[in-house]
């Protein structure tokens, strides 16, 4: 069984961040994942890696031991959060990661007093997702568009893949992978009272219309402004509201490292070199 340290159950690009810097600090860490590249990357990193198409209970019992943190992460699929609940029994603090997908299409600023209003497959499955995860007093962080290194709306309009959704107005909010795992971080060592069974919404600290933050990256790179769609994009691309992050950061009492686009995208391009 594993020592006390952290867990994360579905490590993909978030989880990645958050093994990295808890094994900078020293802290003992598990992960799971599907994906055997990133199973090596993990491993190199000093992590303890378990590589499955599936998560079993018997995996949960035999790698999380008492006292570890646990950030759950993976998609939720109908079967899987309620048997990984199941099996999680000793862990003192479970972090879920959700998104603002359950939100559907509420327009405007929201914040934890908004009513979740799913309008697809995936925000009702995130929804259920996080109601088994309270029943097991977990923390639950709707999460903002996520981006960071080679992920996220830089990319898209270097590969020419992005397309306006009329004009861009639409106001968008995102937050960066290394704020988003220092909040995981920061909820895992954060007093119980203040995080057991509440939700968080992370986002950074401007949200902006779709438009400035593509109009800043064309200049920046060079690029021409990408052609317009009316219909032919992303549901999350068509999203029209401002996340409020107040609670999260007084919780933890903390700043972000990228409180904008700007900051986050010029740190995302340094660390490419682009």
């Amino acid at each position: 069984m594993a020592a006390p340290g952290v867990v994360v159950l579905g490590c993909g690009f978030v989880g990645t961040e958050v093994a990295r810097r808890a094994r900078a600090a020293g802290t003992p860490v598990f992960a799971t994942t599907r994906d055997p590249d990133r199973a090596a990357r993990l491993a190199a990193m000093g992590v303890d890696t378990h590589c499955a198409p599936a998560l079993s209970p018997t995996v949960v019992r035999e790698h999380v031991g008492a006292g570890a943190h646990v950030l759950i992460a993976f998609p939720p699929d109908g079967h899987t959060d309620a048997v990984v609940a199941g099996a999680l029994v000793s862990a003192p603090r479970l972090v879920y990661l959700s998104s603002t997908a359950v939100y559907g299409d509420v327009r405007g600023r929201i914040d934890e007093r908004t009513a979740a209003n799913p309008s697809d497959g995936i925000g009702r499955a995130r929804l259920e997702a996080e109601r088994i995860w309270l029943g097991r007093s977990a923390t639950i962080v709707r999460a903002a568009g996520i981006y960071g290194p080679r992920r996220g709306l830089h990319r898209r309009l270097l590969d020419g893949t992005f397309r306006v959704w009329r004009g861009g107005s639409n106001v968008v909010s995102r937050i960066h992978v290394g704020d988003l795992a220092a909040m995981v971080l920061g909820l895992f060592e954060a007093a119980e009272p203040l995080v057991r069974a509440a939700t968080f919404l992370a986002a950074d600290d401007a949200p902006v219309p779709q438009i400035e933050a593509v109009r800043w990256l064309c200049a920046r790179l060079g690029l021409p402004l990408p052609e317009e769609s009316s219909s032919e994009v992303a549901a999350s691309l068509r999203h029209d509201r401002a996340v409020d992050n107040a609670r999260i950061k007084s919780a933890l009492s903390m700043k972000l490292a990228f409180p904008s686009y700007r900051e986050g995208f010029e740190a995302c391009l340094a660390e490419e070199r682009v």
